[in-house]
């Protein structure tokens, strides 16, 4: 028998299903080429998601549903609502691009959209391995759709191949480990894994191994190195408003999928899984900025940049246990650092794509470096939400970027760990070099002689959006404390439970 408890943990998940099932019906009878209907019926859901969730985290309250399935916690209540909150943001940038380039023929980019949100919060959510990839594949089917949506376009059906196959690899990957470690501990459920294991009775080479395949299937879904491979042909590939959609809120996903599996069930085995995600951290640092540097094309430069930036998120996750010691204090601060690092990523990474969005032209895709020549000139409002982004992307004070890599090397030095110090100072070098493509392009903004005298024109609902977007970058850069004691009292709940 299913309890109200049950249905309370779900209900926004049934939100999303439900509506993005009426949205889809109620697109039949669209007749606008811009599907304003559909596009306002998601933007008012996602909206009520959104708020709902905020609900739920401020209550603070954490409660299991569905036989343990499902948990409903602060730290999952605030990812869903940052979740859906991005992905707002995303089809406002995103919808005008979209009309000049038919892909609103069909409502698919709105409903797609909403099914894989509805996937990301059943990641979030699951407390259970079969929910973790049930929500997985929500998320990933509907990316891959996505990708392809622009069907005249070779690049796209070329990048959309590409995720595919390797997608559908990392999923083996994810689901093999999974199988291995119920196998060894007998359990799907993630608590009770961690009981298995805590109670020393299962031969350790065992659990390494299906460990093993867990983070590698984790470290695809973040495009960390070595299994980056796909994020930049995708993000070059994909049409810029979807690069928009898989560029940024899946992040919060995969952040919350590697909480609930390495924290919340293989805290027993944190020093295999510290060793890993250091490997995977110093390689993405490397790969992702010195590589990056090389890059012409905007949308390859801001993929490689994503890989460095996840390379940094996993130095906050690998900082919480220190010798095998798992010290609450020690613990909740790193995580709570690797939580304000992927949100303020997020934050920022939108802003950056959407102003690519934004210049993109009918028939011309504004995605070179060189095509941001002169843009001060042109506009300066779209120039300066660029610049904020693009400083705070490099870590420069004081803007929120700066703050959550210094939360992260705050973290690393405070666990006290010789290694984890010497890895700080590679965070900090590897960063210097990423800077000089930040900067490069902020360079040629305001100091090239325009290409084109043509004016930036964007509908009223984006300016605001995207002016909102960069103010917050710099608000919060200013005034970082409120963020930041959200994240470590969601962190704090979250351990505690």
């Amino acid at each position: 028998m299913i309890d109200n408890i049950s249905w309370l943990a779900v209900y926004p998940e049934i939100v999303l299903l439900v509506m993005g099932c009426v949205i889809a019906l109620v697109d039949l009878g669209v007749a606008s080429s811009r599907r304003t209907a559909t596009y306002v019926l998601t933007i008012l859901t996602l909206g009520v998601v959104a708020a709902l969730e905020a609900l739920y985290a401020a209550s603070g309250n954490t409660f299991y549903g569905w036989g343990n399935m499902v948990v409903s916690d602060a730290m999952g209540n605030w990812l869903k609502c940052f979740a859906a909150l991005a992905m707002i943001a995303t089809l406002v940038y995103g919808r005008p691009y979209a009309a000049d380039r038919d892909m609103l023929r069909g409502g698919e980019l709105f409903t797609l959209s909403i099914f894989a949100t509805l996937g990301m919060f059943v990641m979030i959510s699951a407390n259970n391995f079969l929910v973790i990839y049930l929500g997985l594949e929500l998320l990933t089917l509907s990316s891959y759709a996505l990708v392809a949506l622009r069907r005249d376009h070779e690049a796209s059906v070329e990048a959309a191949m590409k995720y595919f196959v390797l997608g559908a690899m990392a999923s083996g990957f994810l689901l093999y480990g999974m199988s291995m470690l119920y196998g060894a501990t007998g359990s799907l459920d993630i608590g009770e894994v961690f009981k298995a294991i805590n109670a020393g009775q299962i031969r350790h080479q065992v659990l390494v191994f299906g460990l093993v395949f867990i983070v590698a299937g984790l470290a695809f879904k973040m495009g960390a190195v070595p299994f980056h491979m796909w994020i930049p042909d995708v993000y070059h590939g994909a049409p810029t408003a979807v690069t928009l959609i898989i560029g940024g809120a899946p992040k919060l996903a995969a952040f919350a999928v590697a909480m609930r599996l390495l924290v919340d069930g293989l805290l027993p085995l944190a020093i295999d899984w510290q060793q890993m995600l250091a490997v995977l951290a110093i390689g993405s640092l490397f790969v992702g900025n010195v590589i990056g540097v090389m890059q012409s094309n905007l949308k390859r430069m801001l993929a490689y940049s994503t890989i460095s930036h996840m390379g940094f998120m996993l130095l906050g996750l690998m900082s919480g246990v220190v010798n095998g010691q798992v010290d609450a204090a020690t613990a909740g601060n790193a995580y709570s650092s690797a939580m304000f690092y992927v949100v303020t990523y997020v934050l920022t990474a939108l802003p950056a794509f959407g102003v690519i969005v934004l210049l993109a032209r009918e028939g011309f895709e504004s995605e070179e470096i060189d095509d941001f020549a002169g843009l001060n000139q042109r506009s300066p409002l779209y120039a300066g939400v660029m610049a904020v982004c693009l400083f705070s992307l490099a870590g420069i004070p004081p803007l929120v970027g700066f703050y959550a890599k210094l939360s992260v090397l705050q973290a690393l030095v405070a666990s006290g760990s010789g290694f984890n110090i010497a890895l700080a100072v590679y965070a900090v070098i590897m960063s210097l070099i990423g800077a000089f493509y930040y900067l490069r392009v902020v360079k040629v903004m305001y100091f090239d002689q325009p290409l084109t005298a043509s004016t930036v024109a964007a509908p009223m609902d984006v300016r605001m959006v995207l002016t909102f977007n960069g103010a917050l970058v710099l608000v919060l850069g200013l005034l970082p404390g409120g963020l930041m004691a959200l994240c470590t009292d969601a962190i704090v709940r979250a351990l505690a439970s």
